[in-house]
């Protein structure tokens, strides 16, 4: 499904005109990025928690000349799903 797909879906559903659907998932987007980005976490019972995870450094090696590299540390924004929404397709 695309984002058009999923602002068509949300529309109709909510019943509300495609315009306001995709600004409220454009809305709903920003705000989980915002607070992820902050530090916080964001927990949506029955569906899931949105957070940043730390990726430590690592030794990779290149592909190209066989050479090992340093891969620095990041950030990875993560979606934990809940146990009632993974329980929703195995019923």
């Amino acid at each position: 499904m695309t984002k058009t797909e999923l602002v068509k879906a949300i529309a109709a559903q909510a019943e509300i005109s495609n315009a306001q659907a995709g600004k409220a998932l454009d809305a709903f987007i920003d705000a989980v990025t915002g607070a992820i980005k902050g530090g916080d976490k964001v927990s949506l019972v029955g569906f899931g928690t949105f957070e940043l995870k730390d990726v430590p450094a690592k030794e990779g090696i290149n592909p190209a000349t066989g050479a090992k590299i340093k891969i620095a540390a990041s950030k990875k924004p993560v979606l934990k799903f809940g146990k009632a929404y993974k329980d929703a397709f195995n019923a």
